[in-house]
């Protein structure tokens, strides 16, 4: 199988307050900036969208449904945690063909260290229709300790998800 000429890659918040214009949001746009310059380092082509939604299960599924097939990559921000509003990881959860659970425990036991609040994240990661799927918190520092560790793996998982062997890389 070979790699898209493009990758097209999805960046969704989910946030009430700012979907209501209450504050900006600046994890999405951390995201983009982060897989962007990920992007641009390996050379690979890509067109980054990025969508603000409510905490809305049914607006999310929808939205994964129709873009499943069409992107590559999707990141979602926001709504891993426990709160009542929190609803990413159910909705998502249900639409992985493949779940791809170490990159997040890893995530989570590395910087829950440090933090121990890190532990209560809920993110997944995983296979969605042609889409690689990760789900984030929604604090821009959160955005930035994922995005580091998910681009250490992300070249590989892609070409793994395309059946391209690169272990005689390592």
């Amino acid at each position: 199988m070979k790699l898209p000429g493009k990758f097209e890659v999805l960046v969704i918040t989910l946030s009430d307050r700012a979907h209501r214009g209450d504050y900006q949001d600046l994890s999405g746009p951390e995201i983009k900036e982060r897989i962007s310059e990920y992007l641009d380092s390996i050379k690979w082509e890509h067109n980054i969208r990025i969508r603000l939604i409510p905490d809305d299960a049914s607006v999310l599924k929808d939205l994964l449904e129709h873009e499943r097939d069409n992107c590559n990559l999707i990141f979602t921000t926001g709504g891993t945690g426990i709160g009542p509003r929190d609803i990413t990881v159910e909705t998502v959860t249900p639409l992985l063909t493949k779940e791809i659970p170490g990159i997040m425990e890893f995530i989570r036991i590395k910087y829950g260290f440090n933090n121990p609040n890190a532990l209560i994240s809920r993110g997944v990661a995983g296979i969605m229709g042609k889409s690689i799927i990760y789900t984030l918190p929604g604090s821009v520092k959160a955005v930035e300790e994922y995005m580091t560790e998910i681009t250490k793996t992300l070249k590989h998982t892609v070409l793994m998800q395309y059946g391209i062997d690169n272990h005689s890389e390592y």
